[in-house]
């Protein structure tokens, strides 16, 4: 059944528009999943790795802005935030002071071009669920449009798989569901596909910096610019060092048999080789998903390769419609940005501090971004406000805060002050008032309540 489902496949991308070069991709992959393929990386197979620190390279001081210059800022910005309960581009969700994610990376962009003078491009790679409601945010940004470049480019789009006989999955309630995306690997096959690849090296640019929009932290710096530069590697990726909350996340490893740098995801690890994953002392690096890439490198690369990376394959398995259980269940076929680190000759990691990555993946995220342990810069940079080294552990009960119209129905005054907070802890439905202060540990418990205005919570709270 496998060839007549790779044609069914086929003929569907074709019908739908989808580039030539992404269905050669998507076919590539489809045989890896048809012959066993899972893309695990077995702990057997890597060892540990040490990098260099971003704060220990050799730059002068001043740092030049040379690197920055030949800068091209690409943001991944097709996901939809579901997992949030949000229906529209996940960087619409406002962050702090009435702006949006859209809204403060398009003041940093800006800002960085002001203060650097450089021109700086900022191109959005959307989905085909992103793109009308991005550049309809953006529009009252009348100057960060770089002529002669679009402001985004569209990510590809495959059809989901049946697990049983991977045909295309057919979904009459929501026809939309029968798509999904390739994962953000897919970012090289849509750039050389729209020709935006090729736009950017004409127009004198040299390099990528690649980052998530709900990751703030990811500003334009001359100085990660520049190390960039003066490295001479045709690929990078800016890693730090794991946290007890990144216990369960990807990691980096070298591959004993050849030596090179590999980024591990949760999804490629066995059943059996996840204690190794979440021994911190072990594997000590994760990625920011902040890159970079020499473009002419990424097209020399491409080209050789026909168009196809090889990025290591991500098989996930979920049901067609992600909110109901029983609907079929289907695989996607995915492939990580980050792998391509494997892909070149002198790939590079640069350890940066943990202010480069700041990601927004759950409330409890969005909680701490939203407090009063950062400021917004002039530049729109996020810092920690003075005397804070870090931030506060939170865990919020998923049962009532996982979706963000909940999240926000139970903290209408605003969120609670976390500046001398260390851990808040809230099982069970609870709101919460006006000038409430965090100190220490808090913990709620069920079954809820309301917390009143002006309250004080610490360890002997309940």
């Amino acid at each position: 059944m496998s060839d007549e489902g790779l044609q069914q496949a086929r003929d569907k991308m074709e019908r739908a528009g989808v580039d030539p070069v992404a269905v050669k991709v998507f076919s590539h992959y489809y045989r890896l999943v048809e012959s066993g393929e899972t893309g695990m990386i077995p702990e057997s197979t890597i060892e540990p790795v040490d990098i260099a620190a971003l704060a220990d390279a050799d730059l002068p001081d001043p740092v030049p802005t040379e690197g920055l210059a030949g800068t091209v800022v690409v943001k991944l910005n097709g996901g939809l935030g579901t997992s949030m309960g949000l229906e529209a581009a996940k960087s619409l969700l406002e962050v702090r002071d009435g702006l949006s994610f859209l809204d403060v990376i398009a003041r940093q962009v800006l800002a960085a071009r002001d203060r650097y003078d450089v021109t700086l491009p900022l191109v959005f790679m959307d989905s085909f669920r992103t793109s009308e409601d991005t550049l309809e945010a953006l529009s009252g940004y009348s100057s960060l449009a770089v002529d002669g470049l679009p402001l985004d480019f569209l990510q590809n789009k495959e059809p989901k798989l049946r697990a049983d006989d991977l045909t295309p999955v057919s979904w009459p309630a929501d026809p939309d569901l029968e798509w999904c995306p390739p994962g953000h690997g897919d970012l090289y096959t849509a750039l050389r596909g729209t020709g935006l690849l090729d736009r950017l090296i004409d127009a004198g640019y040299r390099r990528a910096f690649v980052s998530n929009s709900d990751n703030l932290g990811a500003t334009p710096d001359p100085r990660v610019a520049e190390w960039f530069a003066r490295s001479g590697a045709p690929f990078a990726i800016e890693a730090v060092r794991r946290t007890p909350s990144d216990r369960k996340g990807g990691h980096f490893a070298r591959r004993t048999s050849d030596g090179r740098i590999v980024l591990r995801e949760t999804a490629q690890t066995l059943e059996e080789d996840k204690e190794a994953l979440a021994d911190l002392s072990r594997h000590r690096f994760c990625s920011t998903n902040n890159l970079w890439f020499d473009l002419e490198a990424m097209r020399d690369e491409l080209d050789r390769r026909d168009g196809i990376l090889g990025l290591a394959l991500i098989r996930n398995t979920k049901t067609v419609d992600p909110a109901d259980p029983d609907s079929p269940e289907v695989v996607q076929v995915e492939t990580a940005m980050g792998a391509a680190i494997e892909i070149f000759d002198g790939a590079q990691l640069i350890e940066v501090t943990r202010a480069r990555f700041l990601p927004v993946k759950t409330t409890n995220d969005l909680l701490v971004l939203r407090s009063d342990c950062y400021r917004l810069e002039d530049d729109y940079a996020l810092s920690l406000e003075d005397g804070l080294d870090g931030v506060p552990f939170v865990d919020l009960d998923p049962r009532h805060y996982k979706l963000v119209h909940e999240f926000d129905r139970r903290f209408p005054a605003g969120v609670p002050s976390l500046r001398d907070a260390e851990e808040l802890v809230v099982h069970g439905d609870w709101s919460f008032g006006d000038g409430v202060t965090v100190t220490g540990r808090a913990s709620l418990d069920e079954p809820g309540g309301e917390v009143p205005a002006g309250a004080s919570l610490g360890a002997d709270a309940r």
